[in-house]
């Protein structure tokens, strides 16, 4: 990829802290623009499913490479956008198409602002059942995907940090590598805020009453207490020393320590946006590329 290209990428970058910010915010998404960055070693496709889960059609981008070896499966990387973003972000504002270079096809699904969950006060909005029943299994029907846990891993950022670690505890026969970088781990226990009283009204939504069984099922700091670290998969974690998200991250690592998961933690100077998120792909890479597709 020239040198050019990347520092173009990431240069804009560097202008989205705003609008990484309003995805924590908006609950009504609307697409910037798309402008996938492509080289000529990767192909996209965006497709449509229809999910009965949500019923409604769904659309979800895949980057693969533009070369398949014959006859050959591989592994899958489930990239989940944050809240007020959609499934065209990762290709639009990150470098993860490297990772398609390298032999693992990326699916990028659409979330809107669900936390990918299924949300306790609206039946149509199933998106936990959406990903883990439909999405796997079209994708691993319509692509050469790799079958089965050890070849599917899921990474998101903010919202999708907080959907890729809670799917990981809840679903470990699933995933054998998750990541989220900034994910938003304390959503679920968020006390109340008067000044955040219409987020609060959307999480009530998702999550249900406060400190109600559906906010316990979904609640990553306290599934981290009983899930098991032997089946849980390996957990990279990453957040900004700037974030409001970081006592959260800190309380969920030192519960991962604690009871023997697998597990890495970054933290930088940084806030909450695509340029750090970028600049810790390198290590997530690293980290992929040690335990991802694993050796079971």
């Amino acid at each position: 990829m020239p040198a050019s290209s990347r520092s173009n990428l990431r240069l804009r970058a560097l202008f989205l802290p705003a609008i990484a910010l309003a995805s924590c915010r908006n609950s009504n998404p609307q697409p910037l623009h798309d402008d996938p960055h492509l080289t000529p070693r990767i192909v996209l496709q965006d497709v449509t499913l229809h999910s009965d889960s949500l019923a409604r059609d769904m659309q979800y981008r895949v980057i693969l490479p533009a070369t398949l070896p014959p006859n050959q499966k591989l592994p899958v990387l489930y990239l989940l956008h944050g809240g007020g973003g959609n499934f065209r972000d990762w290709s639009n504002y990150s470098d993860v198409d490297t990772f398609a270079e390298r032999g693992i096809i990326l699916v990028m699904p659409e979330g809107h602002s669900s936390y990918y969950t299924n949300a306790a006060d609206r039946p149509a909005d199933r998106y936990e059942d959406y990903i883990t029943k439909e999405l796997i299994a079209d994708v691993e029907h319509k692509f050469p995907a790799m079958p089965g846990r050890s070849g599917r891993a899921i990474v998101g950022v903010s919202m999708g940090g907080f959907g890729a670690v809670k799917l990981a505890l809840v679903h470990p026969d699933l995933f054998a590598f998750a990541a989220g970088l900034s994910p938003a781990l304390d959503v679920p226990s968020r006390p109340f805020s008067i000044k955040r009283i219409d987020q609060w009204r959307r999480f009530r939504a998702i999550f249900g009453p406060w400190q109600g069984e559906v906010q316990r099922n979904n609640d990553p700091l306290l599934l981290a207490k009983t899930a098991d670290p032997g089946k849980t998969p390996y957990i990279f974690l990453a957040c900004g020393e700037q974030e409001g998200l970081l006592a959260a991250n800190n309380q969920f690592a030192a519960r991962l320590k604690q009871r023997g998961f697998q597990f890495e933690y970054h933290t930088s100077r940084g806030n909450h946006d695509w340029s750090q998120w970028n600049s810790w792909l390198p290590s997530l890479s690293a980290s992929l590329s040690q335990h991802f597709p694993a050796k079971e």
